[in-house]
């Protein structure tokens, strides 16, 4: 009994065995020993319970058939009293081995759930602040990038222009002062955005359609003259899409600045069958493979934008024939 849970099988087949050793010796014929119950139990405990069954049957079929052979209790009191309160005991010991079993197991597949369940959650807060890395760099990328293009481009012809056009200089200087300035703007809202518990309304004030002229004159500011058809408005957009909409403007208009050497840029963003279409096209030099082909973090951002909104984002370009950028966004999002 000592090694009945190391080895439960052995234990109750040794059991079952020295029951039939006690009748074959002749002993005065008993119904159940407490071994027997012990052993069908830890049989049924360890998950065996074909074998306690099993077991359990042949040893009340040997029992009873001793002592009816014995004759020493009338059949009767037999098959109607003592077999039904050996039959209980049996059914109660593997009973009581399956429940401990099952409750054993309950608690294990519990432990084994609340150890999932926290590495779910730690999972997912580890992909939030990915996301919300991501997002971050994104915003700085793209408030930043195109303001800095603008400052360079104006710096750089305004020192040209030193003591030899100041009006040249002063209108470069204003420009850099306004583009510095509204990138700060950007980056107080973005602060403000961050520590507030909603930004719908926010992040409409700074990102949306509905400032796109002032993209339009950076970009004419650095001598590209650029032609708008801007159909859609704001309030027939998500802010999602109207923020990722002036995004991609945004960007494709510092590539042309920065890459394509163009002279001319044409900026499209209407709405057709509840689909906002936006492409950006100019007339610069262009490439075989495309600007930002090997993928820049601009034309990333810019893809990664439109494919969380359910769109899509493609590049055209070839050698001389200049660059496009055409996106395609739902315009509400559900």
């Amino acid at each position: 009994m000592l090694l009945r849970r190391r080895m439960p099988r052995t234990v109750l087949v040794l059991t079952v065995l020295g029951m039939f050793a006690y009748y074959t010796l002749d002993y005065p014929p008993i119904g159940v020993a407490v071994p027997v119950l012990a052993a069908l139990f830890s049989a049924a405990e360890a998950g065996l319970m074909l074998w306690s069954v099993g077991s359990a049957f042949v040893v009340f079929a040997v029992s009873m058939f001793y002592r009816v052979y014995d004759g020493g209790e009338a059949i009767g009191f037999l098959l109607g009293y003592e077999s039904v309160s050996n039959i209980a005991l049996f059914a109660a010991a593997i009973a009581l081995g399956h429940s401990v079993r099952a409750r054993r197991l309950r608690a294990t597949q519990q432990a084994e759930i609340a150890r999932l369940t926290e590495a779910q959650i730690a999972r997912e807060a580890d992909s939030r602040m990915r996301s919300e890395r991501e997002r971050l760099s994104r915003e700085l990328h793209d408030t930043l990038g195109h303001t800095m293009s603008v400052i360079s481009l104006q710096a750089g012809v305004g020192a040209e222009a030193v003591g030899h056009y100041d009006r040249t200089v002063s209108d470069a200087l204003d420009r850099i002062r306004t583009a510095s300035t509204r990138s700060l703007q950007e980056l107080r809202s973005m602060v403000r955005i961050l520590r507030s518990t909603s930004d719908r309304n926010e992040t409409r004030s700074i990102l949306s359609l509905s400032a796109v002229q002032e993209l339009v004159d950076a970009a004419k500011g650095a001598g590209i003259e650029v032609t708008t058809d801007i159909t859609a408005t704001p309030s027939e957009l998500s802010a999602p899409v109207d923020a990722a909409a002036y995004r991609v403007i945004q960007e494709s208009i510092t590539n042309v600045i920065r890459h394509a050497d163009a002279t001319r840029a044409q900026v499209h963003a209407g709405i057709h069958d509840g689909q906002l279409h936006i492409s950006v096209t100019d007339n610069g030099r262009g490439s075989a493979t495309g600007i930002g082909a090997k993928g820049g973090y601009g034309m990333a951002g810019m893809s990664e934008r439109v494919r969380l909104l359910g769109g899509s984002l493609t590049t055209r370009s070839s050698a001389g024939a200049g660059f496009a950028v055409e996106a395609t966004i739902p315009a509400r999002l559900p």
